[in-house]
């Protein structure tokens, strides 16, 4: 194997950004089996749970429901497909094309208000032919990416200005609007978090900071105002939980008893009162938890929790490791994202949070859920396989 060849005054590999990993083979050779493990694990227990969770349709007029969870392997099959082919592109050609990706999914946002079907009260689903997706899910990785973008281009070292952040801003809030007037307002408030989780890893002028905490607190009552009534009815029924039990409070409360039913060890798998009897609602798509918390107890919840929280730790080393600014801030925000879905999901359905559509990560039903994660786990994958040891561009954001 023969050394490359330096340029004219460049005298070590390191001077280049390289390190010894570059040396030692394809991008290929360095998969990250730790990520690719946990996340497979993750969406083994998902599948293993929706079966209990739907089993009990069997037998009744609803027992279509109870074959959701061979959709969930196709889904995860899909799902892996696409994120090998990301894996295999240099996420520099994705650094490219970042703005591009972030307007086409803007647009896919704006085709909801024409081609959606109202599902609930809320048009958020496209559909073509017998296949349907949710553009708002693919929004989250398009941000991602495109902030990445923005902080890779623009790589300043002192604080940040309100001015210097008008541009990230107005991305973020483009999306965010648009989700919020479908309406989805877990969705959009997700945007808010990206932004918020990845501008946290910037420098951020103190005066600016401060502007900013003051706009959400004067900024949050008048929210209220222009809230819907079923929002409005969410948060009212989160502060008293028991003032309307068999209407708004209903999921919640349920949730609530399935997690303590489960005690230390659990009742046994499918053995669930709170599912079996059918108290439990939505309990494949965004009360998926409770339903293993009740089967397999705190033990088994603390297990799937500690899954989670691995793949953020990991995500975040991954993005100490990368070898430039775009990489890190990807990294950054996929970790975030998987942190926030888990954290509102489990914060709803345990009473610390009000209940809003948010699903786990690779454990809720969802096509386009399921494919939003693994191409962040994909991204995560890629950066991880191409990082240059001994290069950190995260402490230099």
């Amino acid at each position: 194997m023969s050394l490359p060849v330096l340029p004219r005054g460049i005298s070590t590999l390191r001077e280049l950004g390289l390190g010894p990993s570059n040396l030692s083979g394809r991008p290929r050779d360095h998969i990250d089996w730790p990520l690719f493990v946990v996340a497979a694990i993750i969406a083994v227990l998902g599948v293993v749970n929706m079966y209990s969770a739907t089993s009990v349709y069997f037998g009744t007029t609803r027992a279509g429901l109870a074959e959701i969870y061979i959709n969930q392997v196709y889904w995860l099959a899909i799902g892996g497909a696409v994120g090998a082919g990301v894996s295999a592109i240099d996420y520099r050609h994705i650094e490219r094309y970042a703005y591009l990706i972030y307007v086409a999914g803007v647009f896919s946002l704006a085709l909801v208000f024409v081609l959606a079907r109202d599902v609930r009260g809320a048009s958020r689903w496209i559909n073509i032919g017998s296949f349907s997706f949710q553009p708002s899910e693919f929004m989250k990785p398009c941000l991602i990416v495109a902030l990445a973008k923005y902080l890779h281009d623009d790589p300043r070292s002192e604080p940040r200005t309100a001015r210097e952040l008008i541009v990230p801003v107005i991305l973020t809030a483009i999306p965010g609007l648009l989700i919020a007037k479908q309406p989805d307002l877990g969705t959009a408030l997700m945007m808010g978090l990206i932004f918020v989780s990845i501008m946290a890893i910037t420098r951020i002028d103190r005066k600016t900071l401060v502007g900013a905490l003051a706009t959400v607190g004067i900024g949050g009552p008048l929210l209220w105002t222009f809230a819907l009534p079923y929002q409005k009815a969410r948060v009212t029924t989160f502060l008293n939980p028991a003032a309307d039990i068999k209407g708004m409070g209903y999921h919640a409360y349920h949730a609530r008893v399935a997690i303590g039913n489960g005690r230390a060890l659990g009742n046994g798998y499918m053995n669930g009162m709170q599912n079996q009897y059918r108290f439990l609602p939505d309990q494949y798509t965004d009360f998926p938890f409770p339903v293993f918390a009740e089967e397999w107890g705190f033990v088994g919840a603390m297990v799937l929790l500690a899954l989670y929280g691995f793949l953020v730790l990991w995500a975040l080393r991954i993005a100490s490791q990368a070898r430039d600014r775009f990489g890190a801030v990807v990294s950054v925000g996929c970790g975030a994202l998987i942190f926030w879905h888990a954290f509102i999901n489990v914060g709803m359905v345990s009473g610390m949070l009000p209940v809003v559509g948010m699903p786990l990560p690779l454990f809720s039903y969802g096509g386009s859920s399921v494919l939003t994660i693994t191409l962040c786990i994909a991204l995560l994958m890629n950066v991880s396989m191409r990082r240059y040891s001994g290069f950190s561009a995260l402490s230099r954001l």
